[in-house]
Formats: C-alpha cells, sequence, structure tokens
C-alpha cells in the first residue's frame, strides 16, 4: 500500500515538474515577445484620452492657425479630442520646453526655426536641448520670405540693390518683427552672401515693421507671403525676390534670389511637429502618417498653406531630422558672421 502510494506520488510530482517546466518554456516564450506585442498593442490602443497640441506663440498668428486645422484632423483619425493649448513666450522656447518635458503620453507640439534651430546659437542658456529632448515627427510646411522694398527707394531688381549697398555700406536698413526671426536672419543671409553692410532695424511686431516699410521710412523688409501679398499686389511695396528654390505659383512673375544673382539662397519660415524624447517610434509612426493624410486630403489646410505663398511638406519623421541638421549648418555662420545674440 505505500509502495503504491509512493508509486502514485512520485507520477504526480513528475507530472506536475512537467507541467511547470512547460508552463516555464511557454512563459519564457511569451516574454521574448511582449516587448513587441505591448508596443503593437500600444500604438493600436493610443490614444486613450484627450491628446494635447503646444503652439509655443499666441493664438491667431502663423502656427495656431496652421495647428488648429491639423488638431481637427488628427482628432478625426485617432478617435481622440485634440486641443490646441497656446503657450507663447521668450521667442517659442517657453512652449517648446513644455513639450520637451511632458511625460503623460498624449502631450505634443509644433516646432518653427526659432526654438529648434537658431535660439540654441542665440542665447547662453536654454531650458532643453534641441537636439536630444525632441523628437521630429513631421515638417508640415515651408513658408518662402518675399524681399519687399519701399516705392521710394531707387533699386528695382536685386542687383541694383545690391550694388546700393555695396557702394554705400550700412545705409541700406531693413525692417523686422525681432531679433533673431526669420525676417531678420533672411536680411544678414542676404548681407552675408553678397559680402555688404546692411543696418537691421527690429521692431516689436511684423506689422509695426511693414507700415513703416509702406509708408517709405525702410528700404526693404524680408516679408512672409500670408503678409505681404496684399501689399504687393495693391502695389505699396514693390516684390523683387522670393526666398524660395522655386518661382511661386502666387506670384510667378518674382524670380527666385538665385535667378537674381544670389545664387543658392533659400529662407523658410517653416513649421513641423515634434515630440518629447521618450515618444515610442509607433506613436510618432501613428502621428506622421495622421498629418501626412490631413496634408494631402485637407482642402482647407492645402489651401491655407498655398494662398499664403506657402510650399506644403509633409515626409517621414527621419527627413524632418535631416532637415533640422541642414537648417543649423545653415544658420550658424550667419549667426557667427553678423554676431547676433538674444541674450
Amino acid at each position: 500500500m505505500i509502495s503504491l502510494q509512493t508509486t502514485l506520488l512520485a507520477t504526480v510530482q513528475s507530472t506536475l515538474r512537467g507541467a511547470t517546466a512547460l508552463s516555464v518554456a511557454i512563459a519564457a516564450c511569451a516574454l521574448v515577445g511582449a516587448p513587441h506585442l505591448a508596443r503593437a498593442q500600444g500604438a493600436d490602443a493610443w490614444p486613450t484620452r484627450t491628446v494635447r497640441l503646444i503652439v509655443p506663440y499666441a493664438a491667431g498668428g502663423y502656427a495656431d492657425t496652421r495647428a488648429r486645422l491639423i488638431a481637427e484632423q488628427l482628432g478625426k483619425a485617432l478617435g481622440q479630442p485634440v486641443i490646441v493649448d497656446n503657450r507663447g513666450g521668450a521667442g517659442g522656447v517657453t512652449g517648446t520646453d513644455a513639450i520637451a518635458k511632458a511625460t503623460d503620453g498624449h502631450t505634443f507640439g509644433f516646432g518653427s526655426p526659432g526654438p529648434l534651430v537658431t535660439n540654441p546659437m542665440l542665447m547662453k542658456k536654454m531650458p532643453y536641448d534641441a537636439k536630444t529632448a525632441l523628437k521630429p515627427i513631421i515638417l508640415i510646411e515651408e513658408a518662402p520670405l518675399f524681399l519687399t522694398t519701399a516705392l521710394n527707394q531707387p533699386f528695382k531688381n536685386v542687383q541694383e540693390l545690391v550694388a546700393f549697398a555695396k557702394a554705400k555700406p550700412g545705409e541700406l536698413t531693413f525692417g523686422s518683427s525681432g531679433v533673431g526671426g526669420a525676417h531678420h536672419l533672411s536680411g544678414e543671409l542676404l548681407a552675408y552672401q553678397t559680402n555688404t553692410q546692411m543696418t537691421h532695424v527690429p521692431y516689436k511686431g511684423g506689422s509695426l515693421a511693414a507700415a513703416d516699410l509702406m509708408g517709405g521710412h525702410l528700404a526693404m523688409m524680408f516679408e512672409m507671403g500670408y503678409s505681404a501679398l496684399p501689399s504687393i499686389k495693391a502695389k505699396k511695396i514693390n516684390a523683387l525676390a522670393v526666398s524660395s528654390k522655386k518661382r511661386l505659383a502666387v506670384l510667378p512673375d518674382v524670380p527666385t534670389l538665385d535667378e537674381a544673382g544670389i545664387k543658392g539662397f533659400e529662407s523658410y519660415n517653416w513649421l513641423g511637429m515634434i515630440a518629447p524624447a521618450s515618444t515610442p517610434p509607433a506613436l510618432i509612426a501613428k502621428l506622421n502618417q495622421a498629418v501626412n493624410n490631413a496634408l494631402k486630403n485637407d482642402l482647407a489646410l492645402r489651401e491655407m498653406i498655398e494662398s499664403s505663398g506657402g510650399l506644403i511638406a509633409g515626409g517621414t519623421p527621419e527627413a524632418y531630422g535631416k532637415f533640422l541638421d541642414a537648417e543649423r549648418a545653415k544658420w550658424e555662420p550667419v549667426i557667427k558672421a553678423a554676431k547676433i545674440s538674444l541674450d
């Protein structure tokens, strides 16, 4: 009897050990595949609540108007509300810092030249490292600038303007919406590439500079299409050239600066979408696809961009990352040569 019990117990224990070994083997296999499965399920299930998009500028401006149309399309694509949160201040640094430090997995935002490329070159202290604290999602738009001049100026084309600047160093004035912005740096790029001296006149807003240009108090100004086009078409200012690689459909008769003799000149006030560095690649890919679809299919968004002379971008996160690297390489020598600082 005891022998039979012992035999039965040994059999049961052996069976249990086999079952345990099998369970462990199955569990081990499951664990090996778990990270990939979790990532896939996470991307499919995300988002689980409201998504917040931080615009690092005040409401109603260039970035904000585009952000709101994109948020509307993202809400439809993601199946959750998408809200725009305006966090202006410090030339876009305040809002961009909030994007970089977000940890909730549902906060992203918009990036532009200042907070992502030029401000780190203009400021000794930054609250984030633009190269490592953020991940690129997608480049949305490249917005060229028009080289505009006052009607009372003697030059009627780019070559005459450059000749004037060479003959009278420092006398040619160009306005901007503030130090370090696209308007300012485009003027500095022109001076850098033509080896001329021009005097920058910063204003507290682009509209103030534009008013002085129309009044003949400034010689020239690089202006974005959404603000410059009405005045150009009304013949209140002259448009000598555009800063894009190719001519624009909105003003096909205006040459590029490259065509006008400033070879290789390109300058844009662009807009992209960015994420905190901790964001999983699967979520970056999901957002990238949704915004690419919006850029292709949202007629209101396309019209907003193209009617103001903007160029629809799109593409991969990797392409946006390479674009950022190229922008940094382009603007660093210009900023150093002009000795520009925000400190």
